[in-house]
């Protein structure tokens, strides 16, 4: 994660969650009163969020010693001991909420991420995230798919050409916007197009596109609609794919799955913080 980024957005949680001071911890207790602490898994799940915690307690003027009993990326069983700290107590409870907050969403990421691609079970195929982020999150968010063994789809909308149904809807056609596309596209530009029936996959290929995206179909019109398609244009899945009907589509042919809602829907993971 850009640690310039991640800062900001710290900041602006504790400025939300602040306001003019915690004065709960503030006038209870002066800054020489220094506590241990613990964060606690209450079920299983894949951890991501470690530089949170750090740039938290940081933002909040330091002196938080951390012992760190996971790694983002590790999974962890219910009860488990993630992180042992100590430090001012009034720092450790001004920053309790914002990390938990991140932590819980972060590590529900990576816990759905992991889910879907076990339950695929099919390395071929990689499972990955969309541009459907909460606002001011994208960056924790897409790492947190990182996290639980996901990749990421586009950032930004400049990351590269994604032509969609309103996009050929308003050009008139696949060929019309890809020929319209190439007049001002730079070489490391690649472009995507959504397609939905064969007909459209044809003018995909037949405009020589880099990846084709096939929206919100099952995994057997996966297979058909793979057939007209070389290897040399990458295969995208998406719409309607969770964790009840992804292992039908071990083996249809694609090479990514992406999945909106492991960003903008996810349930969080449950952690809390114990002063010792």
């Amino acid at each position: 994660m850009n640690p310039i980024s991640l800062d900001h957005l710290i900041k602006q949680a504790l400025e939300e969650d602040l306001g003019m001071g915690d004065w709960s911890s503030q006038w209870l207790f002066d800054a020489l009163n220094r506590k241990n602490g613990r964060f606690v898994a209450r079920q299983s799940g894949i951890f991501a969020g470690m530089q949170v915690v750090e740039r938290v307690y940081y933002a909040l003027g330091g002196g938080v010693e951390l012992s760190w009993l996971v790694e983002d990326g590790q999974g962890f069983e219910e009860g488990s001991i993630l992180a042992h700290v100590n430090g001012p107590v009034g720092t450790l409870l001004s920053g309790e909420r914002v990390i938990l907050n991140l932590l819980q969403h972060l590590s529900g990421i990576a816990s759905s991420t992991q889910d879907l691609i076990r339950r695929l079970d099919d390395p071929s195929i990689k499972v990955a995230d969309t541009r459907k982020t909460l606002p001011s999150l994208r960056m924790v968010q897409k790492y947190a798919v990182r996290c639980g063994g996901g990749f990421n789809h586009r950032f930004r909308l400049d990351d590269g050409v994604m032509i969609k149904d309103n996009h050929i809807t308003a050009a008139g056609s696949i060929e019309k916007a890809v020929e319209l596309v190439r007049k001002q596209q730079g070489h490391m530009i690649k472009i995507e197009v959504e397609v939905e029936t064969l007909d459209q996959v044809q003018q995909a290929v037949k405009a020589e596109v880099d990846v084709i995206m096939l929206d919100n179909q099952a995994p057997g019109q996966v297979k058909e609609l793979r057939q007209h398609i070389p290897k040399s244009i990458i295969v995208e899945l998406s719409g309607g794919i969770n964790p009840d009907n992804i292992a039908a589509y071990k083996g249809c042919g694609a090479d990514v799955i992406s999945v909106g809602w492991i960003t903008h829907s996810v349930k969080a993971c449950d952690i809390s913080f114990y002063i010792d």
